[in-house]
Parts: C-alpha cells; structure tokens; sequence
C-alpha cells in the first residue's frame, strides 16, 4: 500500500512486538511508528522510528500523526484482566481514554484505518460457555471486559457516525514465545512452558479442568494483517469478530507438554484468576470471521505445543 504510514500504540506488548515486525517488514522500517512507554527504543524498535508516548497523551499522539502522516492505527495498550482488577479505575482510563482519543484524532486528521483489539474478556457468566457465538449476553464482570464491550460499542458508533474505518477482533488466550505475557488470566499457558524447560514442574493459577480458548501468536499476528487487507465491504462486522484457534485446559496441556518431556508434572493452587477465568467462554465460534474475510488458523495445541518448546528452550541456552 504506497503512502501507508502506520503508527503502532503499545509497540514493547505482547500482540505489538511481532506486529511491529510483521508490518515493517511489509511496508519497509520507515513506514512504521513504534510508540511505548520506554524511554528508547531496544531491539527490534531501533530499525525504524520510535517514540516514548502514554497512550493517554492526546497531544502527544496528535503530534505523531500530523508529524508523519499518518494514515493506519494499531491501538494496542491496556491493562489486562488480572492487573486491571487491582487498579480497576485507572484500568478504565487506560483502556477507554487512550480509545476515545485515537477514534477522535483519527477521524479528524484523514486516519484511514484503525485497529483496536477486543477480547473474549467481554462476555460474562451468562454467556454461553461452550461454542460462544458473535452475537449472545455479554455481561461481563471484570473491568478489563467492561472497557472491551464498550470500546467495541464506540468502534461500532464512529464506524456508522463519522465512517471510520475501524475493525476488531476478539482475542482468546494468546500463546507466544518471543514476548512475556502482561498480566492475563490465560498467562499461565506461555509461563507453564519455562517451568517445564527449566524446573520439569509447574504449579497453575487455574484449576486442571478449566477449558479457555486460545491462539498461537503466528496465527494472531496473520488474522490481525488478513482483517486489515479486507476489502471494506467484506468486513461486516465493526464491533469485534469472534476469534478462536483451539481449546485446552491446563492438564490438557500438561499432558501434550509431557509428550515432549516425560517427566514433567503440574500442580493447581488456584487464586483470584480462577473466577475471571470461570466467566469466560470456554470455546469459540468464529464462523462470521470465517465467512466474511476467510480467516483459518494454521496451528493446532499439538503443533504450538512442539514449537514453544523448540524456540523456549533455544532461547534459555
């Protein structure tokens, strides 16, 4: 795409570190920004430009879009579910503040695309557990998943007001090796592979039998880039799509992990996060995001299970 300039808000995270790499190295290092908390950029950021903003500087943030042009956000910043519930009112600035100031500079400075990921965090109790379909009850009990349902309400309201052109996915459980996670309740699914590598144990924050959905990062990174090369009219959905790749529990996990290395053993000594964990649903339909822009995931448990292993233990060498 000539011309695209793409800023990235909350670059140093989980989803916007591979993202970030994914996108330069579609549209070359200088066409996209990299924004964080730290002072400097590290790593991967120091081939292309980078620049320390909060996500809630308003002014901050329209000094980068008017300086480079800016024509796509990814919006990535929050507090996760498990931080966000010890510090719930900042975690609702955070997460709805830094929002409301992308959607608004956006539409008012010739930003063409916006990307603002949602997250299963959004349903609740009395959403359907097994199969969560697009449309159901979300009633959710976090503030984490407060802020999601209703930034997916805001995404949808600018798309049909003001016709920006956001788009959405509902992130499960994301899985990867090159980033630590930020303070999930699904986090133990990427801590459980260090503690096999480097102890052969590992004790869970969750109970054996609670089934989450999840997703292999390759496969987030591909269906965030596959959403955003869709053409418009195919994008039917501008709340947030469902999104899933396969379910496990933890002794599920533990027991394909095993396969690898036998003698590895799990213990359950479940804390707060086993009752964010029990509202959640416990498998996905993603059938709409299927249809409408032909997403598929490449990964089952078993193949993500083996390439954590390879790329974690390459890594503690």
């Amino acid at each position: 795409m000539s011309g695209t300039k793409i800023l990235i808000i909350g670059a140093g995270g989980q989803v916007g570190t591979e993202l970030t790499l994914q996108l330069r190295e579609r549209h070359g290092n200088d066409s996209v920004i990299a924004t964080d908390l730290k002072d400097k950029a590290e790593g991967i950021f120091e081939a292309g430009p980078y620049h320390k903003l909060d996500a809630l500087d308003k002014q901050g943030l329209l000094d980068l879009v008017k300086k480079y042009g800016v024509t796509q956000i990814y919006h990535l910043a929050a507090l996760l579910s498990a931080t966000a519930e010890k510090n719930p009112m900042f975690g609702w600035e955070l997460n709805m503040e830094s929002l409301l100031n992308v959607l608004n500079i956006a539409k008012d400075n010739g930003v063409k695309q916006v990307y603002w990921p949602s997250s299963i965090a959004a349903f609740g109790p009395n959403t359907p557990r097994i199969d969560t379909p697009q449309y159901c009850v979300m009633d959710p009990n976090t503030v984490y998943g407060i802020s999601k349902l209703a930034g997916e309400l805001w995404c949808d309201y600018y798309f049909k007001k003001y016709h920006l052109d956001v788009r959405s996915l509902r992130y499960p459980g994301l899985i990867s090796w090159k980033t630590e996670p930020g303070g999930g309740t699904t986090d133990y699914a990427v801590h459980i592979f260090y503690e096999a590598i480097k102890n052969k144990k590992y004790e869970c924050f969750l109970s054996a039998n609670t089934g989450l959905p999840m997703l292999y990062m390759p496969d987030a990174i591909k269906a965030t880039l596959d959403l955003m090369d869709a053409p418009a009219e195919k994008v039917k959905i501008r709340t947030s799509y469902n999104l899933a790749g396969f379910t496990f529990t933890p002794a599920e996990l533990a027991i394909e992990i095993q396969k690898h290395i036998p003698d590895f053993s799990i213990s359950y000594q479940p804390d707060f996060r086993q009752a964010i964990a029990d509202s959640w649903p416990a498998s996905i339909d993603d059938t709409q995001a299927r249809l409408d822009w032909g997403w598929k995931n490449d990964y089952n448990t078993a193949a993500m299970v083996e390439d954590m292993l390879l790329n974690i233990g390459n890594k503690l060498k």
